[in-house]
């Protein structure tokens, strides 16, 4: 198993600043947690535990997992994540057209993607404009949205996508995954951006 991408996955869950995995490659034996005070411990230990399955099919036992809470004002924010600033439709008769809008080091990125006004094609729409938002920080790469799905695992819902991608560095695809809070289009921007952490890097 490759700990480092699971500690960067479950990383991206709201509430939490950093993850640390210890174990041998055939076992997760300690799971420690970085979070904000903003939830409760036991839900970050159930988010932990169902993105790890979602994701990496991993049944990790809750008490292995250890939960530190440190306040938003002890953390230095990561910057190097693009933060998301919004995602907006509008209606165009019996089309739509979907823009999401990221900001990343100080500049401000958009994409859009237009497409059936079906609630059907509405996630998909949304993956493919945080693509376009994001083949703008990374310039030299072009990006597909070849799947995305909602699944349901145990209580919760699960947005994964599947990326592909071209560019210099030849073809390759991702997959990335988000909880839902609620929200199924801002948890499909942010399952893109768990799709393509490794592939944006910091600017010179």
């Amino acid at each position: 198993m490759d700990f480092r991408e699971l500690e960067e996955t479950l990383a991206r869950l709201p509430s939490v600043h950093a993850v640390r995995v210890s174990g041998d490659r055939s076992r997760v034996r300690e799971v420690h947690v970085l979070a904000a005070p903003d939830k409760a411990a036991k839900q970050v230990v159930r988010d932990v535990q169902t993105l790890a399955l979602a994701r990496f099919g991993v049944d990790l036992d809750r008490r292995i997992i250890s939960v530190v809470q440190i306040g938003p004002d002890r953390i230095r924010p990561e910057e190097d994540r693009p933060a998301i600033l919004g995602v907006h439709e509008i209606p165009e008769g019996a089309r739509t057209t979907v823009a999401v809008s990221l900001r990343w080091h100080g500049e401000e990125y958009s994409g859009t993607a237009t497409g059936p006004a079906a609630a059907s094609a509405r996630l998909r729409l949304v993956g493919e404009a945080a693509l376009r938002a994001v083949e703008r920080i990374v310039g030299d790469e072009a990006l597909a949205l070849d799947a995305v799905g909602a699944p349901a695992v145990g209580m919760r819902r699960v947005i994964v996508v599947v990326v592909l991608s071209t560019g210099s560095r030849g073809e390759a695809v991702a997959v990335g995954s988000a909880l839902s809070q609620g929200d199924d289009a801002e948890a499909t921007v942010r399952a893109v951006l768990d799709a393509l952490n490794r592939r944006i890097v910091r600017p010179d």
